[in-house]
């Protein structure tokens, strides 16, 4: 954490401009909840409609509600989306995410490479707009045909997003013949790859049918290491138990020395009131250093739980 500093790809304009967007990005802590809205694309509306899935979840602005009633998060979703809904929540910070593809067809034969705006669209938004565009997000999958052009594609996007002092999430997932998508050693290799490619943030996935998760966790460092100053955060995975939930987060964080989570499924296909006490105590753990303990009550709304911030950036600044 105290070993942070901003890449030199960001020129000594736009420092102060980088670090706002750090900040609002993080909490002010280096950590990061982020709030998957991306899955609008991927998903469609299997993950949005349905049995099991709150009635809430159906329109799109269920997101920007649950984001708004939560403390500290970061919402990602595509610029169609932050256009339609974020006149009426402008206090929350966005990450735009760049580029996607729909679960319809074959996923191998399909080109996501290319980025549906570039970083001077998104400047320009932000400008007319007012909100709070702190970065951009991006898909790589390592393994594919598309990998070269994605690779080059992203490298050029986030040396553009530094350059206006925007921060930068690479969402990196291995895919391809004879892969193993959840091996933590091939995980590390994409981290590895995210740090190359001069991205802030990570987000990979996590074994989690593993049966040993406290090993798991362990094992899990080498991500953590391989990633350097890039920081990892996890993806929330299929829907799970709350006490799941929180329980591998903290393992995540505390022994696997993540930066973070980045949720989907897991929180918007709950009603409002409960996806916001479940966000709240996912953020107590990332934000606070809360235990697993204090994070279970403030999702039972059984007592009010005062957490005190280890320090204002934990050290990062």
């Amino acid at each position: 954490m105290n070993n942070f500093k901003i890449p030199l790809s960001v020129p000594s304009d736009k420092k102060s401009k980088y670090q706002q967007n750090y900040n609002l990005a993080t909490n002010y802590t280096g950590r990061m909840l982020l709030f998957a809205g991306d899955q609008k694309v991927e998903h469609l509306n299997d993950d949005f409609f349905g049995s099991g899935i709150a009635l809430d979840d159906a329109s799109p602005e269920h997101l920007f509600k649950v984001a708004a009633g939560s403390k500290g998060t970061l919402l990602a979703t595509h610029l169609g989306l932050i256009a339609r809904y974020g006149q009426d929540y402008p206090n929350l910070p966005y990450l735009v995410k760049l580029n996607g593809r729909t679960n319809l067809g074959p996923n191998e034969e399909k080109d996501s490479s290319k980025p549906w705006w570039k970083v001077e669209n998104i400047i320009k938004f932000q400008k007319q707009s007012a909100l709070k565009i702190v970065g951009v997000g991006y898909t790589l999958y390592l393994g594919g045909q598309f990998e070269a052009k994605m690779l080059a594609k992203v490298a050029k996007t986030f040396q553009e997003a530094h350059q206006n002092g925007l921060i930068t999430v690479l969402w990196v997932y291995p895919r391809g013949k004879n892969i193993k998508e959840e091996d933590i050693h091939t995980i590390a290799g994409g981290a590895g790859v995210a740090a190359c490619l001069d991205a802030d943030f990570v987000k990979v996935k996590y074994p989690y049918n593993n049966k040993d998760q406290k090993g798991t966790a362990e094992k899990f460092k080498e991500v953590s290491l391989a990633a350097g100053r890039t920081k990892v955060i996890c993806v929330g995975g299929q829907k799970r138990s709350i006490k799941e939930i929180i329980t591998d987060l903290d393992k995540q964080i505390k022994i696997g020395q993540t930066a973070g989570l980045a949720v989907g499924r897991n929180i918007h296909q709950r009603p409002l009131a409960e996806a916001i006490r479940l966000t709240n105590a996912l953020g107590a753990i990332i934000f606070k250093n809360a235990g697993i303990k204090q994070a279970l009550e403030i999702y039972n709304d059984q007592q009010k739980v005062k957490l005190k911030k280890t320090s204002k950036f934990l050290g990062i600044f």
